[in-house]
């Protein structure tokens, strides 16, 4: 099936949704520590498991673009390229690699996300998530490795498991209604 520019409309609308989400859901906050649970990771694995790795990707790229441009999409309604060179830019950078990630558990022609597959490239974006981000507020903030995950991951994994659960339900839904771009 070759693709019709309708099919490609409707991507780039799917792909604009999903970023315009992922700034929403920094709205949507929880706040425990210097980095606050939001649900703007539950709206990049969805980018990821319902765009596929390549429009996930380009989600979270726009919706770090328009971060760095000044619109108030980063968590707590703030913005800036600061964000992305201080404490918090490792969990930034590793949004772009957890919607790759989740991106890859998508079978060909948008079929449906089994449930293994879906989980396992779940904790895989996890893992490359709090990685980056880790990493990063342990040199910027000069913690110790304990710290830095004290801080920045063990309190956010059970957050992050049931968001990746909740993201690859949606997915599956979405898909049983094909209503995924590539689909039909």
């Amino acid at each position: 099936m070759t693709d019709s520019p309708l099919l490609d409309l409707h991507r780039l609308v799917w792909t604009a949704l999903m970023a315009a989400l992922i700034g929403a859901g920094a709205y949507l906050i929880v706040p425990i520590g210097p980095v606050p649970v939001s649900l703007q990771t539950l709206f990049i694995f969805l980018a990821g498991y319902t765009l596929g790795p390549r429009h996930g990707v380009l989600a979270v790229a726009l919706y770090l673009l328009a971060g760095i441009v000044g619109l108030p999409v980063f968590a707590g309604g703030t913005s800036g390229l600061g964000h992305l060179l201080g404490p918090t830019g490792g969990f930034l950078f590793g949004f772009v690699l957890a919607a790759l990630l989740c991106g890859l558990a998508r079978p060909a022609q948008g079929k449906l996300v089994p449930w293994g597959r879906g989980l396992l490239f779940g904790v895989l974006a996890i893992i490359a998530l709090y990685a980056l981000g880790v990493a990063r507020l342990k040199a910027v903030l000069d913690f110790t490795w304990a710290k830095a995950m004290a801080v920045g991951m063990i309190p956010f994994i059970p957050w992050a498991a049931v968001k990746i659960v909740v993201a690859l339900a949606c997915c599956r839904y979405l898909a049983r209604l094909n209503l995924l771009p590539g689909q039909r």
